[in-house]
């Protein structure tokens, strides 16, 4: 492998100044309104008239953030893109404070009309986890810490 492609320090790509780092995830939203309300309702600080708009972004603790586009949007710079047929490959793993509240915050959004895909049950790995999905199919997961878990 060359040295472009190695990371640890000292390699070339470094020492060239070639250091890509997380900063965002991108999603593609077929109804922005949809999309925003149901990630709001997770805590999410899309600004006031995002909704509306063809590109939103979201800034997450430590600085990352949450971006999503309509199909339009991404049609604009990519004309060929289409949607996914079936299923999806993504999921975003919320971390919540106590099992309670991963109950609670399915519920409630359950309850709101969000698809519930697996409802709160206590994991082996020592966690309580549900899964949603959002208004477009994408996979949200909530979790805590079981009692002595972590």
């Amino acid at each position: 492998m060359s040295d472009s492609f190695k990371t640890t320090p000292g390699s070339a790509a470094y020492r060239a100044g070639m250091t890509p780092r997380f900063d965002a995830i991108g999603l593609v939203a077929s109804d922005m309104a949809a999309s925003v309300a149901f990630y709001r309702r997770l805590g999410l600080p899309f600004p006031e008239g995002a909704e509306t708009q063809p590109h939103a972004e979201a800034e997450l603790p430590g600085g990352m953030r949450l971006m999503l586009d309509t199909e339009d949007t991404v049609r604009s710079f990519h004309p060929g893109w289409r949607a996914p047929a079936a299923g999806s490959r993504t999921a975003l793993a919320l971390r919540c404070d106590s099992p309670a509240e991963v109950d609670a915050v399915y519920e409630r959004l359950v309850g709101e009309g969000a698809h519930g895909e697996l409802k709160p049950w206590d994991a082996v790995w020592g966690q309580r986890y549900a899964s949603l999905h959002d208004p477009d199919g994408n996979g949200v997961d909530l979790y805590a810490p079981l009692p002595g878990g972590e």
